[in-house]
């Protein structure tokens, strides 16, 4: 890694700005974090973004015309079903 590779700066807007060769290898819109080490001493360093998340919770409504499915309960389970005739027939007995 001892390629060499000369630039100039030059104004842009209220910044001097410097133009990195295509042969560092830097890919377009890589974002930066420049520390200064020592007087014209500088370190560049990519700035890793964490990951952008969708929030997807009020999309159901948002495409028009769309029609949602109508819900359909599901039947009781079989135990449900029979826990609560066992429940009814111990009220019976003890009611009677």
């Amino acid at each position: 890694m001892s390629d060499e590779y000369q630039s100039t700066t030059f104004k842009s807007g209220n910044s001097v700005a410097l133009r990195l060769p295509k042969g560092l290898g830097v890919p377009e819109g890589t974002q930066v974090r420049m520390v200064q080490e020592a007087p014209m001493s500088f370190r560049v360093e990519p700035i890793v973004a964490p990951r952008k998340k969708i929030d997807i919770s009020g999309f159901a409504g948002k495409a028009p015309g769309i029609r949602l499915a109508p819900r359909e309960d599901f039947e009781e389970r079989p135990s449900t079903i029979l826990r609560r005739a066992e429940e009814a027939a111990a009220k019976a007995r003890d009611g009677a």
